[in-house]
């Protein structure tokens, strides 16, 4: 059978979840397509040739740039049958057979779709323990995000030693759907994966685990091995706050494996606000991460959900301060100045008694919320705007940080902004 996977977004990397599942489908003897309308178009052809078409959702922003898509998809081929699947298909299951989905696959979900491929329904979220097979890449080398170091610039290959999560944020995706368990994807798959991407020109690899440290002996073989191979190969991960510290014995080994720098979701340095995410973490904890990974040699770019019901005017000016203290506002994407808390469908946020949404809303995929003091709002809206028309504008980070503390009221002169030497970054902006 002819199969088209297709993703629509995921941060600017060759996704996992399209190349995946085409090796297993391959294996069984389909005709496998797999479509990153991130870089390309969609091949209406072999769409319309397709007995299957998957839809990889493994985001917020991906699903809704999907369902236009899915409508598109329906019209070139009514008889093709339709699934979803990643993190954001079981969550939005209901919005998404309305829309012709019959099949729904979450977590491990590489056999959920080769029965599908069968003729089987599927309606599950499995965690299965799977022997992962070397994912099928398409040739798309130069069409995604690179890493930035001053005037070096790397292409970046992306692969996942691992999946879900050992823990329970409130806001994160990744809780309804793993509940607190993770999966891991052997070193050799792992390890094949990144050589058939360095081959194609890869300088850098990305982990896109949602903590690289839910398993740190299994993350410390696989860096440890890529490094024996490809000694000039460097990488980034993403790593808790609270692993940080746990494991503060092994950010030499990071460091001495060819880390370029280390993505942690601080979220917030408000106290109150990180029990109510139950990010397991303090406003002080960040600040000994911080000192942590600089006097091991590595850099720290923590990422924030700047705009929440519960921040306040003071609150927001008081994150600008801190970034600023702990000169890291090179280390801060612009983007991550400005985001705004998500309650997606199934989301824990709406176990707290003090948050107040209103009716789902399908279009925007989320339970819409408005702060009690409409100047937070209107500071939220006017920043966004700001960063968005810098950015076009190819202002640096350091640019963008003042122009939003001006914004915010802030007193310049009660701090500095001093020009750091070039930190190493992704040149994708987004991060949600």
């Amino acid at each position: 059978m002819n199969v088209v996977l297709i993703s629509t977004y995921e941060l600017g990397h060759d996704p996992f979840g399209l190349a995946s599942p085409k090796a297993w489908l391959k294996r069984e003897g389909h005709a496998v397509r797999a479509v990153d309308l991130a870089v390309e178009r969609l091949p209406e052809e072999e769409v319309r040739g397709a007995g299957m078409v998957a839809f990889y959702l493994p985001m917020h922003t991906a699903t809704r740039l999907a369902i236009p898509v899915i409508e598109r998809v329906k019209r070139l081929n009514p008889g093709a049958r339709l699934a979803a699947y990643g993190l954001y298909a079981p969550i939005n299951a209901d919005l998404l057979r309305t829309l012709g989905i019959e099949g729904i696959a979450g977590g491990e979900f590489e056999a959920a779709l080769v029965r599908f491929a069968r003729g089987e329904a599927i309606d599950t979220v499995s965690l299965d323990r799977l022997q992962f097979l070397v994912p099928d890449r398409e040739v798309r080398a130069g069409k995604y995000a690179t890493l930035r170091c001053g005037p070096e610039i790397r292409r970046v290959a992306y692969t996942e030693a691992s999946r879900g999560c050992k823990h329970l944020c409130r806001h994160c995706p990744v809780v309804p759907v793993y509940n607190g368990r993770f999966r891991v994807v052997q070193p050799e798959v792992v390890l094949a994966d990144i050589r058939q991407q360095v081959a194609a020109g890869a300088g850098h690899v990305t982990f896109g685990d949602p903590d690289f440290f839910n398993g740190p002996a299994h993350a410390m073989r696989v860096v440890a091995a890529l490094h024996d191979e490809f000694p000039d190969v460097s990488y980034d991960a993403t790593i808790k706050i609270e692993h940080l510290l746990k494991h503060r014995d092994l950010l030499g080994g990071l460091r001495d494996t060819g880390c370029a720098f280390l993505t942690s979701a601080v979220e917030s340095v408000d106290d109150a606000i990180l029990a109510r995410l139950e990010k397991k973490h303090t406003r002080r904890d960040f600040f000994q991460a911080v000192e942590l990974t600089r006097s091991a040699g590595l850099i720290l770019q923590p990422t924030f959900i700047a705009f929440t019901p519960w921040t306040t005017i003071h609150g927001y000016r008081d994150l600008l301060r801190v970034i600023a203290d702990l000169d890291l506002v090179e280390n801060v994407a612009s983007v991550q100045l400005v985001l705004r808390l998500l309650v997606t469908a199934g989301s824990r946020l709406r176990e707290l008694p003090d948050l107040e949404v209103g009716s789902f809303d399908a279009d925007r995929l989320v339970y819409p919320w408005k702060h009690r003091d409409p100047a937070v709002d209107r500071l939220a809206g006017r920043a966004l705007r700001l960063v968005a028309r810098l950015q076009q504008r190819n202002h640096s980070r350091g640019e963008i940080f003042r122009e939003i503390a001006i914004l915010a009221g802030m007193p310049l002169e009660n701090f500095r902004l001093i020009p750091r030497a070039a930190v190493p970054y992704l040149d994708e902006p987004w991060y949600c």
